[in-house]
């Protein structure tokens, strides 16, 4: 099993590090590691001006590669910015992509091409390690004690070993292709969204047994599991557990050996990182190394994954024919459930940069986030203001691997290849977000449509971005939104929301 493999590899890269591994064949297609963190914000990393918590791997990254400044996921949550990366549709064509709970369904289409199936068709070997966050099995709830499927393996991956859905939700558990890693077979896994099953504790009702307590109102309290409070009430699978502290290090050790084991044949790996989701509970060498409280220790930790994946490829020889794409899947949020010390001890650190909104806005820190693009001797190191997506990968990548798609697949997906190394500055001349209502960036123009709800999240304290009148915003010279020009420009008004209309009803916008 890999999870054991895992310990081995891991020895030998630390007690051998000097040592030359022969790589890849000259002239071997390019493998692809995309590094998906969560909860990042454009502001959080070090190369993007955060002067309160340092980033240096990520910083080397972006030395290396191109810069995106304007780099987009899809939507300002997770689910939908997932399944937008590996389908390359707008989440919000397909019903029910919104935040899942831990026990849905698969909302991955299994017969239609995937950024995974694009490599798997050109002879790559395919793994996707970490959070998944996208369903599982078909229609009620998984058999968490059999056969897990479909999932990952059935949507374009060789191999997967990941969580899920959220740190925050049960099961608290590892699957590995189809199965609960470790599970006792006498103590079978049950879980439950609309009520409380078993006996265990709660942090409702055991809150002395809380080593980090949750923000009131939130949600985050219900079946504990390492002393935390999660969403979600779950029975059994006490040896299947994971812990937190032991996430990014699993994950990491689980991506190194895959790397290892597929070094002198293409692959593609798709490593959807946790940090820096809550709950924030980093291991023990990264608690209180930072200026952030534990939200900056996680920082920190993602930083640490991001070189030791980094320290891998230039073990084994083949970094140089490695293309890593880093980014996040949503914009950053302080206080998303748990009171883990980012709001009392924020110290000025701004994780939008200079932006307004966060998660779950409209507004541009919602989805624009870090996004960097690494191919040692191909890619020209550089900062480029070229509007790119995560959407844009499927197509791209299907394009330098002369894979066709269909009409049908990937509608939403640009082959925005060239800029992706570097070789143009014109990304894509338009893109629609996502975050309660829709907006529609053209060039330097952004349109929000007009949606009924709150100014602000009360209970994340975030600007939504929410307005029931047309808003407008010049990018280019009002980055923080600040300035509606919509009553000055109505021509631009109209324009932008009948073109917002026109992506929304013909089902493409390639």
């Amino acid at each position: 099993m890999h999870y054991v493999k895992k310990l081995l590899f891991t020895a030998v890269l630390t007690g051998v590090a000097h040592v030359a591994v022969k790589g890849q064949q000259k002239g071997q297609q390019p493998n692809v590691i995309i590094i998906y963190a969560d909860d990042l914000g454009y502001g959080d990393i070090s190369c993007n001006g955060a002067a309160r918590v340092k980033t240096p791997h990520i910083d080397q990254l972006a030395s290396e590669g191109i810069r995106f400044t304007n780099g987009h996921a899809t939507a300002a949550t997770c689910t939908p910015s997932r399944y937008s990366i590996l389908t390359g549709e707008y989440a919000w064509r397909k019903k029910g992509t919104n935040i899942l709970p831990g026990n849905a369904a698969l909302i991955v289409p299994t017969d239609r091409t995937t950024l995974g199936k694009v490599f798997q068709r050109s002879g790559y070997r395919t793994a996707c390690i970490g959070k998944w966050h996208l369903g599982l099995g078909t229609q009620g709830e998984p058999d968490w004690n059999g056969e897990i499927k479909p999932g990952p393996l059935e949507t374009g991956f060789d191999y997967a070993f990941f969580f899920p859905a959220t740190a925050d939700r049960v099961p608290t558990v590892y699957v590995e292709n189809h199965r609960v890693v470790a599970l006792d077979p006498k103590d079978t896994i049950q879980v439950n969204y609309q009520h409380k099953i078993g006996n265990e504790p709660t942090g409702k009702e055991n809150s002395e047994l809380l080593k980090m307590h949750s923000t009131p109102g939130q949600g985050h309290n219900q079946t504990i599991v390492n002393g935390i409070g999660r969403i979600g009430w779950m029975t059994g699978g006490q040896r299947a557990r994971w812990t937190d502290e032991s996430l990014a290090g699993d994950f990491v050790n689980q991506a190194q050996h895959f790397i290892e084991e597929h070094r002198r044949q293409p692959f593609f790996l798709y490593l959807a990182l946790s940090d820096i989701h809550v709950p924030r509970m980093p291991d023990t060498r990264f608690k209180g190394k930072s200026e952030l409280g534990y939200r900056g220790d996680v920082i920190m930790q993602l930083d640490w994954s991001v070189g030791e994946i980094m320290k891998t490829l230039d073990y084994l020889g083949i970094a140089k024919n490695t293309i890593i794409v880093f980014s996040s899947d949503n914009g950053p949020v302080l206080d998303d459930g748990y009171l883990d010390g980012a709001v009392a001890q924020q110290n000025g650190h701004q994780p939008a940069g200079a932006m307004r909104g966060g998660k779950y806005s409209i507004l541009e820190g919602g989805t624009r986030v870090p996004f960097i693009v690494r191919w040692p001797g191909t890619v020209k190191p550089g900062v480029s203001g070229a509007l790119v997506s995560q959407v844009d990968l499927l197509a791209s990548f299907a394009a330098m691997l002369r894979q066709p798609l269909p009409e049908s697949d990937a509608p939403d997906s640009w082959n925005i290849l060239s800029t992706l190394l570097g070789k143009s500055q014109q990304g894509r001349s338009s893109f629609v977000e996502q975050a309660n209502t829709m907006a529609l960036i053209k060039g330097d123009w952004k349109y929000i449509a007009p949606q009924r709800g709150p100014k602000l999240f009360e209970a994340v304290n975030i600007e939504s971005g929410l307005d029931t009148i047309p808003q407008l915003y010049n990018l280019k010279n009002d980055l923080g939104e600040k300035n509606n020009m919509a009553a000055a420009h109505p021509d631009m008004v109209k324009e932008m929301s009948s073109m917002l209309e026109t992506i929304r009803s013909s089902g493409r916008s390639r």
